[in-house]
């Protein structure tokens, strides 16, 4: 109940925006990050700086919790283990095992009878060679563990002119020269993601699906709700329950999927956390993830998920914050605010580089289209020079 502790495995932005709702709500918050500048230690009760595989630390965070919870998935098998000695931990470590490797993940999922595109799993350059040939040439390249905002990551057979060896080779070291899962392309109308909350009573809340956009293999913008035909939205949505029972989820877990352009559904990846695509759920529905989230790991009645107004995010990378020549450059926050309906929701880090999530901004509209215009406009005005 509110006034109890929550423990959070990972003090990024998801777990700063998680313990602002839980702080809202009455609990107090202890994490764990080996940054001791992480974003979260700046609105938390303690923060206990060590690296996911520090078991004894895990302990230590466990001991002073009635709860933990997590917004990565790299914690270490031990790590969760230690923790669950000393209270429960929701998310479970035997789903996170699952979870953590690609491999294993797309091999979950075909098991238990969930769509997903044609790959092969690959541990060596020459079965990448000849995944890449068997699923037709044009294929996207991951590695099995870590990984995430395109790193990790290579494709193949997208350029033309290109030799195809030395694509293979690239993405084999894009892979760490380690074990990975090969992914035939699909003819992709757009990308969406959905998430679920289940508690440990059993109860089950599905939120509508989030149209999410990609430059670069990082998340540009989202809104919320996606623009889906009805059978379309309730097949996702039930894709996204059966995945959450099946694995008797404790938490939250955002399900990445692709909608084809033969009208298939098809499960991209699972994330046992909050996800950058609900971040506009602060604006959009009854109950924020972050809300849900710990109304989930909490064993209380979750709250309604529908939408009340449209509304979209856009992320803020580092890039904003260097000039062309790579020189510091502060945004125009200002003129973005002058946008009706913005908002802005900054993470506190305070080392600004290419591609890092620094950021975003919310709107909201009358419609999705609107809700995205406005958030895209407000984005571009952070770069318009004060001179």
């Amino acid at each position: 109940m509110p006034g109890a502790t929550i423990g959070i495995f990972g003090g990024g932005q998801l777990g700063r925006m998680t313990a602002m709702a839980a702080r809202a709500m009455g609990y107090r918050i202890l994490v764990l990050d080996p940054d001791p500048a992480c974003p979260a230690r700046f609105v938390v009760d303690g923060c206990i700086e060590a690296g996911w595989d520090d078991s004894r630390e895990a302990a230590n965070l466990a001991r002073g919790c009635d709860v933990v919870t997590l917004e990565i998935e790299q914690v270490s098998a031990a790590s969760m283990e230690a923790a669950a000695n000393f209270a429960p931990v929701r998310p479970g470590g035997a789903m996170l095992a699952v979870i953590q490797d690609r491999i294993e993940q797309k091999d979950w999922l075909r098991r238990n009878g969930f769509p997903i595109g044609q790959y092969r799993a690959v541990r060596s350059l020459d079965e990448l060679r000849e995944a890449v040939a068997a699923l037709g040439g044009r294929c996207f390249c991951k590695s099995a563990t870590g990984g995430y905002d395109g790193r990790g990551q290579g494709k193949v057979g997208f350029a033309s002119g290109v030799d195809v060896e030395a694509e293979v080779r690239g993405a084999w070291e894009a892979l760490g020269e380690g074990a990975g899962v090969v992914e035939r392309a699909v003819p992709l109308e757009r990308e969406i993601s959905v998430m679920v909350a289940r508690a440990p009573n059993g109860e089950v809340k599905v939120y509508p699906a989030a149209w999410n956009h990609h430059e670069e293999q990082i998340l540009a913008w989202s809104v919320l709700p996606a623009p889906l035909a009805p059978a379309m939205e309730a097949e996702a949505r039930g894709i996204a329950e059966a995945i959450a029972d099946t694995f008797q989820l404790e938490g939250v877990l955002a399900v990445e999927m692709f909608c084809t352009t033969d009208g298939q559904l098809l499960v991209n990846e699972l994330a046992p956390r909050p996800h950058n695509s609900y971040h506009a759920s602060e604006r959009a529905c009854v109950t924020s993830q972050f809300e849900q989230m710990v109304r989930a790991v909490c064993d209380l009645p979750l709250g309604d998920v529908e939408v009340v107004q449209p509304a979209a995010i856009a992320n803020l990378l580092g890039d904003l914050w260097l000039g062309p020549d790579g020189t510091a450059r502060e945004p125009r926050f200002d003129r973005a605010l002058a946008v009706p309906g913005v908002r802005l929701h900054l993470y506190e880090k305070h080392r600004p580089r290419k591609g890092r999530k620094m950021g975003h901004l919310s709107a909201v509209g009358a419609t999705a289209d609107e809700a995205v215009e406005l958030v895209l406009r407000a984005k571009s005005a952070l770069v318009v020079s004060s001179a």
